[in-house]
């Protein structure tokens, strides 16, 4: 697994958005440089979820003995896009603010180390090297289309 394609492609996204939610999480207040890493982060978020939905998980959910991982990393997806159309409902930066995007890092955080740690050593032993090689492709596709989206459509519940 450790070679392949699309696990490299994922874990790497996962980094990024560990440093931007701890730059999120530890500067206090709504100055620009706050602000800018949060919306780059939701923009990472967005099209993340969508790209890797669209290539890994949808060679999962086709197979019954991956089904489940996916479905419920599909729910913990809708659940970091409700947290972040919520966030921006929210003044940025106050109390209110910082206690929701909390809440959504430690959720987010819990859901990045779960696919690692349990998810992707299982879809490895069931995808052959043929298969993770083409989801690379699929998710190193879509991904910069997410982004492009995810600009046009922010989260919440009425993104389609």
């Amino acid at each position: 697994m450790a070679d392949a394609r699309i696990f490299e492609d994922l874990k790497a996204d996962h980094d990024r958005q560990r440093v931007l939610l701890k730059q999120v999480g530890e500067d206090k207040g709504a100055g620009e440089p706050r602000r800018g890493a949060f919306e780059t982060l939701r923009l990472e978020l967005q099209a993340h979820a969508a790209a890797e939905e669209e290539s890994l998980y949808a060679k999962m959910l086709a197979d019954p003995e991956l089904r489940e991982d996916a479905r419920h990393s599909v729910s913990e997806h809708k659940e970091v896009d409700d947290f972040l159309g919520e966030l921006l409902e929210l003044e940025f930066g106050s109390p209110e603010w910082d206690e929701k995007f909390e809440e959504m890092r430690h959720r987010y955080e819990h859901h990045i180390d779960e696919e690692e740690e349990d998810m992707f050593p299982a879809a490895s032993k069931r995808l052959s090297d043929a298969e993770e090689e083409k989801l690379g492709e699929v998710f190193e596709e879509r991904k910069p289309k997410e982004l492009e989206r995810a600009e046009a459509h922010p989260p919440g519940d009425e993104r389609e």
